[in-house]
C-alpha cells in the first residue's frame, strides 16, 4: 500500500532552519509530483511547495525565497528545507502525493518561536 512517513519538524527560534523529509513506499515514485502542505491551528490545510518529476518547483508566495523543495528519487524521498523561519510558519507539515486519490502522511509538527 501507499506510505508516506514525514520526519524532520520540531521547535526552532525565530530565524533559524528545519529540514523536512518524506519517505515514500507503494508508488512508482518517478512517475509523480509530490508536494507539501501545512496546517495552522484554525486554518485550512494549504500549499506550500510542489516538485513535479521532472523536477520544476513551485511555491506558495509566503515561502518563497525561504523554502526549498527537493527530491532524491533513488531513495523515493522528498525533502522540504526551510530556512529564515517565521512565527507563522508554525503548522503540522503533510507530503502528498496523488497518483489515483490523495494520499498523505501522518504530519510533523513545526514550531517557531520569537
Amino acid at each position: 500500500q501507499v506510505q508516506l512517513v514525514e520526519s524532520g519538524g520540531g521547535l526552532v527560534q525565530a530565524g533559524g532552519s528545519l529540514r523536512l523529509s518524506c519517505a515514500v513506499s507503494g508508488i512508482a515514485f518517478t512517475a509523480y509530483s509530490m508536494d507539501w502542505y501545512r496546517q495552522a491551528p484554525g486554518k485550512q490545510r494549504e500549499l506550500v511547495a510542489t516538485i513535479t518529476n521532472a523536477g520544476s518547483t513551485k511555491y506558495a508566495d509566503s515561502v518563497k525565497g525561504r523554502f526549498i523543495i527537493s527530491r532524491d528519487d533513488a531513495k523515493k524521498t522528498v525533502n522540504l528545507q526551510m530556512n529564515s523561519l517565521k512565527p507563522e510558519d508554525t503548522a503540522v507539515y503533510y507530503c502528498h502525493v496523488r497518483p489515483w486519490r490523495d494520499y498523505w502522511g501522518q504530519g510533523t509538527q513545526v514550531t517557531v518561536s520569537s
